[in-house]
């Protein structure tokens, strides 16, 4: 299934059935009624917008006759937070949740889903913006996981990292200047933010977390892909509430 929607009335169809619509991408500059009306129908939805120019819409196009105008769907339905911390308490579990930040490769997104289930983790909280959707590449490179992982997608990171924190979860972000992973208690209810493996966790994330964990490396460059990083800080919280066990 495409994850692409072009033509104004297939646009605003999809808008008014109540498909999510991740993306919309919009002719720079087209002001005429129907594409006024998609906009607007966007905008009530909270749905970012791009204005690009025709050379862009035709690259993306499948059709070729997009009328200026560019849906990006999700392949899957987003979950909630409350419904990942209901998953959490329905298992009599402590939350353990995945967060991250600007994590813009599909791949990637696929590969920490993948990671997630494997690791037990309840489910995965994405940004709307600065983020891959659940695209098909996303859903194809978790490799089913995304069938039994909850992905919430939030308007702002920071601000939901604050009201779980109300509910007693705290965060550990994966950092190079951090602490050795193997030198923190990652037990308890928790939350591990990556970044990507460019920039890493933005400042104001970081400073929303409670601790930052470095993995220790030996090798002759400085960092890991953003989904391998999740990978070994996951599975050390695995260790590590599994030893608490005994």
């Amino acid at each position: 299934m495409s994850d692409m929607i072009e033509g104004r009335n297939a646009v605003l169809e999809a808008f008014r059935s109540g498909r999510c619509v991740d993306k919309l991408f919009v002719l720079d500059g087209c002001q005429d009624g129907p594409v006024r009306t998609i906009i607007r129908e966007a905008r009530k939805k909270d749905t970012i917008i791009n204005f690009v120019p025709k050379e862009r819409l035709d690259q993306l196009s499948e059709t070729r006759s997009h009328q200026g105008v560019i849906a990006q769907v999700a392949a899957y339905e987003y979950s909630t937070v409350e419904e990942i911390l209901a998953k959490a308490e329905e298992k009599g579990e402590a939350p353990f949740l995945i967060l991250l930040d600007n994590v813009e490769d599909p791949h990637n997104l696929g590969a920490v889903i993948r990671t997630a289930n494997l690791a037990g983790a309840h489910g995965v909280i994405i940004p709307k913006r600065h983020s891959a959707g659940l695209t098909s590449v996303v859903a194809k490179t978790s490799a089913g996981a995304l069938n039994y992982t909850p992905v919430a997608r939030v308007t702002n990171l920071v601000r939901t990292m604050e009201d779980l924190k109300e509910k007693g979860i705290w965060f550990v972000c994966a950092d190079m200047d951090g602490q050795t992973m193997y030198d923190l208690d990652l037990t308890g209810p928790i939350g591990l933010v990556i970044g990507n493996e460019g920039e890493g966790v933005s400042r104001l994330v970081k400073e929303a977390c409670d601790f930052t964990a470095s993995i220790p490396m030996r090798g002759d460059i400085d960092s890991l892909n953003a989904s391998v990083a999740a990978g070994v800080l996951a599975f050390e919280i695995v260790r590590q509430q599994l030893a608490k066990k005994k």
